[in-house]
């Protein structure tokens, strides 16, 4: 089911081009570079990259979960692992924008072998930013090249989360936040569509479902085949707990069916669905299946390497900012 050892054309191809970015530009947005632990820790990624192997072995769900930790890590004061602090009721881990993140285990793992093998070295916003990388490769999603070199910041506060994007968020307020962190609408759609893997709790679908507007009927955008489905595995005052695939049809394969779902109704929460509400991010996802698609048009596969590369960059900690944390869990 997990294919990691066979790279099709696309996959040669990005790897081919992270290897020439390596060595001619060295330098990225942030100051981040690939290769950045090649001299200090020159098994860094191996390790990282074996951790979430074993993970995913164990539980398939690992790898939409490190994905998502990377999301909610860089959105809230940037890409600086402040998500892992565990400092108590006030800790931003707990924040409510922050709910059913999960994942830390697989951090702290990896962060105990790199701490044997090159001590101090290796932040935990790195390993965050890896172990996300090494996610998507293990479910057939594209291969690339991680920019590293960030630091782990010193605060942690659930106030900072606030803002993030909500599942009944509108379409217009999900474009505003998104370009708020420097994002773009390309950047919100192939984001987004990373909900090809991974499940949500109905505690998420029950607006959609029977109280979307002030009748309690349920969206009207979603597919009439589709409804009686979604409410089967969500009934009204059910288990709140429950989950179920945010990709219909293909919820353990890193590919773009999600982007169809959202075309024709079969989105499963609100704010896949909203994409479609708005001309331009409707656009955008029907890009990604027109008549030229994929030999002449947009790469959904490049696009979203290109968004997750800008995502990492977000106020990424540098230099001498912040710290080299000895345990992702607690400040130095």
């Amino acid at each position: 089911m997990y294919n990691c050892g066979k790279l099709n054309y696309y996959h040669i191809i990005m790897l081919a081009l992270s290897i020439v970015f390596s060595c001619f530009f060295g330098f990225s947005q942030g100051q981040l570079m690939f290769g950045f632990y090649s001299n200090s820790c020159p098994n860094a990624e191996s390790i990282v990259s074996q951790v979430v192997s074993e993970k995913v072995r164990e539980n398939p769900a690992n790898a939409p979960v490190l994905l998502r930790l990377h999301f909610h890590d860089c959105y809230v004061q940037g890409c600086d692992a402040s998500i892992l602090i565990d400092n108590g009721p006030n800790a931003e881990r707990s924040a409510f924008g922050h709910q059913g993140v999960r994942g830390f285990d697989v951090i702290d793992q990896a962060k105990a072998q790199l701490e044997e093998a090159c001590p101090g070295v290796v932040s935990c916003a790195d390993i965050v930013a890896m172990a996300a990388r090494d996610a998507v490769a293990l479910v057939n999603g594209p291969r690339y090249q991680v920019q590293t070199g960030r630091r782990d910041g010193t605060v942690s506060d659930k106030s900072l989360a606030d803002d993030m994007p909500d599942v009944n968020d509108s379409i217009q307020t999900l474009k505003a936040k998104f370009v708020s962190k420097g994002l773009s609408d390309k950047d919100l759609v192939v984001l987004s569509a990373a909900h090809t893997i991974g499940t949500t709790a109905c505690f998420f679908m029950e607006k959609r479902l029977y109280s979307f507007s002030l009748n309690g009927v349920s969206d009207p955008s979603i597919n009439p085949s589709l409804l009686p489905e979604l409410q089967a595995t969500c009934p009204r005052n059910g288990d709140v707990n429950v989950r179920l695939p945010m990709d219909r049809g293909s919820p353990q394969t890193f590919d773009k069916h999600i982007l169809q779902n959202i075309r024709t109704g079969f989105a499963v929460i609100a704010s896949d669905a909203k994409l479609y509400d708005d001309v331009i991010t409707r656009s955008i996802v029907d890009s990604y299946f027109g008549p030229l698609n994929p030999v002449l048009g947009p790469s959904f596969e490049t696009d979203f390497v290109n968004s997750m590369i800008k995502m990492g960059s977000i106020d990424v900690k540098t230099g001498t900012e912040g710290q080299i944390r000895r345990v992702c869990r607690a400040f130095n």
